[in-house]
C-alpha cells in the first residue's frame, strides 16, 4: 500500500451501475465502490502529506509516520487496509485537508497531524513490527484506530507530546505526569480486554451478528472513542456505559435479523457486512428511555460505510436507518466517481422529508435514500402476517414511494443532470414506477396520500413568500421562515380507533369532522400553518375539483380567513 503506486483507471461495469441506479447494489457493486474510495483516500492522503511536509511539530513528522505505516502494510496488508478504509480514517483525511485550506478548525494542527502516528502504531501492532514514535496525548489519552484507547494515569492535563514504542505486539506509552516526572503504561492491545476498573486500556467496541445459516459472524465497529468519528469536528471520547453497549448489541442483532431477507439484492436490502462503523450519538447510558424511532442519523461522503445514529428503542427503526444511511454512502461514492449533476447550491427545491428548501445535491441524496427506505418497507409488507405490522408497513411503503417519485420528477425536470445523472435518476424512476403499480391496502394508501399532501401544503405555507410571483427558477421564500416540527408523518402511520383532534379525524378518514376542527382552530389564529394546511387538505378530500387542485398547488395564496 503506497500513495506513489500507479493506480489503474477505475471502470465500473454497466451491470454494477445499473444495480446502483435502481436503488440497490449487490455485494460486488458495494465492493467496487469501496475500491474506488480506497484509491480516492490514497490520492487525498498524498495531497495532505505534501501540505504537512514543512509543518513544525514536537511529535513525529507525518512523512516518517507514513513510512512506518507503509512498512507495516508490506508485512501485514489486510489489517492495515482495514485501517485505511475505516470510516474514521476517511473523516480524518478530509478534516485535515479542510484544516490546511482554512475551512475547518480544531486542536493545534501538529496534534491533528499526529493522528497519522496513531494509525501507524495500530498498523505496527497488527504487523508485529517494532517502532518508536512521538505522539500527541490529550490529558494522557492516545486513541489507537481500530483497537481502542490508552489512558495514562495521573497524566498532565491538556495537550502534550508523548512517546509510544511497539515491540513484539506490546505497546508502551510514556507522557508527562500531572505534577512532575513522567507516567507510563504498557499493554498488549491485540489480546488485552478492558481493565477491570476501566483504567488504562479501553478496547474498541464491536457489534456482531451471525446469520441463520451459521456463516462467519459479521462484525461492525461501535465507535465511541476515535476523535474523527464525527462528520467533521474533532471529538473527545464518549465511552458508552456497559448497559448502553449491551442495548446496542441487542438492537443491532435484531435489526440484522430483520434485514436478513432471502432473495436477490435490491433497494432496501442491506447485508450488515456492508456497514463499517456505527457511531452512537447523543447518549451514553440507557436512561432516559429512547424514542421508538430514530430522531437523528447522519453520514458523510468522507466516511464510506459509517453512520452516526441516536439509538432508538426499536430494532425496526434501527434497521430502517441502517438502510437509509448506507444509501447515502453508496450515492456519495458514486458522486466521487461521476459528475451526476450541476448544482449551484441554491436551496430552492421541495424535499418531501424535509421542512426546509434543499439544494439539488441534497434532493438527489434524499431521493436515493428514501427509495431504499421504500424498498425496506415493501419487504416488511411482503413478510407481514397482518394486523398492525402490515398496516404500518403498507403506510410507510406507500408514503415513501410517493415522496421519492415526486423528488425524482423534480430532478428529471431540473435540466441540471449530466448523462450519468440522468441514467441514475431514470433507474430510480423505473424502480418507483413499478412499485407505484403494486397494490396497497386502501386505508393505508389513503393515509399516506393525505400525509404527503399535508407535508407539502404546510411546507409551502411556512416557506414560500406569497407576495412574490414565482419565477422560472423556483419560488422565493419568506424572510421569517423557521424550522417546524413535522409531527404528521409518523402520526398518520396508524389509524386512530377513537379520534379526538382534527388530525386524528383526518387520519381516520372523516374529512368533514377534520374540516370543522381545523376551522375552529383557525377562528383563533387564521394564519396558523399547521391548522391551515389541515383545512386545505381536508377540503380537497371532500371536494376534489379544479379549484381545490389550484388551492393545493399554491396554498400560500389563500386568504387568511377561509370559510368552513
Amino acid at each position: 500500500m503506497t500513495s506513489e503506486q500507479h493506480l489503474a483507471p477505475l471502470r465500473m461495469p454497466d451491470r454494477l451501475f445499473a444495480e446502483l441506479a435502481a436503488g440497490g447494489g449487490s455485494a460486488a457493486a458495494v465492493a467496487f465502490l469501496e475500491r474506488a474510495e480506497r484509491a480516492r483516500r490514497l490520492l487525498l492522503l498524498r495531497t495532505l502529506l505534501d501540505h504537512l511536509d514543512t509543518l513544525p511539530t514536537p511529535v513525529t513528522p507525518a512523512a516518517e509516520a507514513w513510512r512506518v505505516l507503509k512498512e507495516a502494510a508490506e508485512k501485514s496488508p489486510e489489517p492495515v487496509e482495514l485501517l485505511l478504509l475505516a470510516p474514521a480514517t476517511g473523516g480524518w483525511i478530509s478534516h485535515m485537508l479542510r484544516r490546511v485550506h482554512g475551512t475547518a478548525s480544531g486542536p493545534p494542527l501538529w496534534a491533528e497531524a499526529g493522528h497519522l502516528s496513531a494509525l501507524a502504531l495500530s498498523a505496527c501492532l497488527h504487523a508485529g513490527t517494532d517502532t518508536v514514535l512521538d505522539v500527541p496525548l490529550t490529558s494522557g489519552r492516545l486513541p489507537l484506530p481500530g483497537l481502542g484507547m490508552i489512558q495514562l494515569p495521573a497524566a498532565q492535563e491538556g495537550l502534550a507530546a508523548g512517546r509510544a514504542t511497539t515491540a513484539g505486539g506490546e505497546l508502551t506509552v510514556t507522557g508527562p505526569g500531572r505534577t512532575t516526572g513522567s507516567v507510563r503504561v504498557t499493554c498488549r492491545p491485540l489480546t488485552r480486554r478492558a481493565d477491570a476498573d476501566g483504567g488504562t486500556w479501553l478496547p474498541l467496541r464491536t457489534l456482531t451478528h451471525t446469520g441463520p445459516d451459521g456463516t462467519a459472524p459479521v462484525t461492525v465497529v461501535l465507535e465511541d472513542l476515535d476523535p474523527y468519528r464525527d462528520l467533521d469536528d474533532h471529538l473527545p471520547p464518549a465511552r458508552l456505559d456497559e448497559d448502553e453497549a449491551q442495548e446496542w448489541q441487542r438492537l443491532f442483532g435484531e435489526a440484522a435479523r430483520i434485514l436478513a431477507r432471502p432473495g436477490a439484492p435490491g433497494p432496501g436490502r442491506v447485508d450488515p457486512a456492508m456497514i463499517r462503523a456505527i457511531v452512537p450519538f447523543g447518549r451514553t447510558a440507557v436512561s432516559p428511555p429512547p424514542p421508538p424511532f430514530v430522531q437523528v442519523s447522519a453520514s458523510s461522503g468522507d466516511s464510506f460505510g459509517g453512520m452516526l445514529i441516536v439509538r432508538p428503542a426499536s430494532a425496526l427503526a434501527l434497521a430502517e436507518t441502517l438502510v437509509h444511511e448506507l444509501q447515502h454512502s453508496k450515492l456519495a461514492a458514486l458522486l466521487h466517481l461521476f459528475p451526476l449533476l450541476e448544482d449551484d447550491r441554491v436551496e430552492r427545491y421541495y424535499a418531501p422529508w424535509r421542512t426546509d428548501p434543499r439544494h439539488l445535491i441534497g434532493l438527489l441524496h434524499g431521493a436515493y435514500a428514501f427509495t431504499g427506505v421504500a424498498g425496506f418497507w415493501r419487504d416488511r409488507l411482503a413478510g407481514a402476517e397482518g394486523g398492525e405490522e402490515a398496516e404500518r408497513a403498507a403506510y410507510f411503503f406507500a408514503l415513501r414511494r410517493l415522496q421519492s417519485r415526486l423528488a425524482v420528477r423534480t430532478l428529471m425536470t431540473s435540466g441540471r443532470l449530466t448523462p450519468q445523472g440522468r441514467a441514475l435518476v431514470s433507474g430510480l424512476a423505473r424502480t418507483l414506477d413499478g412499485w407505484l403499480r403494486e397494490p396497497v391496502p386502501h386505508a393505508a394508501l389513503s393515509r399516506a396520500r393525505t400525509a404527503a399532501a399535508l407535508h407539502r401544503t404546510e411546507w409551502r405555507l411556512r416557506n414560500v413568500d406569497p407576495a412574490v410571483e414565482i419565477p422560472s427558477d423556483g419560488p422565493r421564500f419568506r424572510p421569517d421562515r423557521t424550522s417546524w416540527p413535522d409531527v404528521r408523518t409518523h402520526a398518520f402511520a396508524d389509524r386512530p380507533a377513537a379520534p379526538h383532534t382534527a388530525d386524528e379525524h383526518l387520519a381516520a378518514g372523516d374529512a368533514a369532522a377534520a374540516l370543522a376542527g381545523y376551522a375552529g382552530q383557525l377562528a383563533g389564529d387564521p394564519a396558523e400553518p399547521h391548522a391551515l394546511a389541515g383545512w386545505v387538505v381536508a377540503r380537497a378530500v371532500l371536494d376534489p375539483g379544479r379549484a381545490t387542485r389550484r388551492m393545493l398547488a399554491r396554498p400560500e395564496l389563500l386568504q387568511p380567513l377561509p370559510s368552513g
